[in-house]
């Protein structure tokens, strides 16, 4: 995360953002996230930042100097560009949030990368039981065969750690860089005090997340299809499947499906399960709906 801006509160605050200066946190909170965090008031609980209104003021002229119609006509243009600033200002902090005030129902990726930054060192991942599924945290699965790869560690997943991914590929060297595009299906263990916070927040963050990052610099459109409450070994978790669409320059496929599932496992941790499904291969869609239905948290 190198870039300085308001983030979801990583403290697991519901509605609460957090600044992050580009080394650090500030130590306080707020519901309203515009502008740098003010300075800490003292002890006690870390104050709301909310910086002051700016605002446009008028010019007055001192009686006896009259203003010609050229000065009324340069007043008023920078009256008018100051007020666009801010309208410009406004609308590009609520579409960082992922919000948009003419496109409510069509959330594309925040100009803003909510992820936490990539990892320096790879976690020491447990050896796989040989019990033919594929296992990542606390979720497994029954290991799928071919044309499915074999299960591989997998470092690319926003707040993940001991991920296990088999994918397919779909278009290899799109880009004639070295690029692949592949059909995949992974579980794997998310870190609770990285930021995220009830199943259903978690899962729509790892969403904003995945498309900040997996997606390059293109135009990521997401329209949730499914988003409930679901069950697994008696465990309560949520569940998002969404379709996005993109334009990658050299990428045939220009949409997938997505289905981000996340499962509290523990009092500091939770697991999912991420699978991603190009619209060029829909015959895998229904795999990785199946393979969701197979799902078992471990002891």
């Amino acid at each position: 995360m190198s870039r300085a801006g308001w983030y979801p509160d990583p403290g697991g605050a519901p509605g609460m953002f957090r600044y992050w200066d580009g080394t650090s946190w500030a130590s306080t909170v707020s519901s309203q996230p515009f502008g740098p965090p003010q300075p800490d008031a003292g002890g006690g609980q870390p104050l709301t930042s909310r910086p002051q209104p700016t605002y446009a003021s008028a010019s007055y002229q001192q009686p006896g100097k009259p203003t010609s119609g050229l000065k009324q006509l340069a007043w008023g243009v920078l009256v008018l560009a100051v007020v666009g600033a801010l309208v410009f200002g406004g609308l590009q902090l609520l579409r960082s949030i992922g919000l948009s005030p003419f496109e409510p129902n069509t959330p594309s990726n925040p100009s803003t990368n909510p992820c936490p930054p990539e990892k320096l060192t790879p976690p020491t991942i447990p050896p796989p039981a040989n019990d033919g599924r594929v296992h990542g945290g606390k979720l497994s699965y029954p290991m799928l065969g071919s044309p499915w790869g074999a299960p591989k560690d997998d470092q690319r997943l926003p707040f993940g750690r001991d991920v296990s991914v088999q994918d397919v590929m779909v278009e290899q060297n799109f880009d004639g860089k070295g690029s692949s595009w592949v059909a995949s299906v992974l579980v794997g263990e998310l870190i609770a005090g990285d930021g995220f916070f009830s199943p259903k927040e978690g899962a729509d963050l790892i969403a904003k997340c995945a498309m900040a990052r997996f997606y390059s610099d293109a135009l990521v459109q997401r329209n949730d299809q499914v988003s409930k409450a679901i069950t697994i070994s008696g465990k309560e978790g949520w569940v998002i499947e969404t379709h996005l669409t993109f334009d990658i320059k050299g990428l045939q496929t220009k949409g997938e499906t997505a289905i981000f599932l996340v499962m509290p496992t523990s009092a500091t941790s939770s697991s999912i399960y991420y699978a991603s499904i190009p619209d060029t291969t829909p015959q895998y869609l229904s795999v990785a709906r199946d393979v969701m239905a197979q799902l078992q948290v471990d002891p």
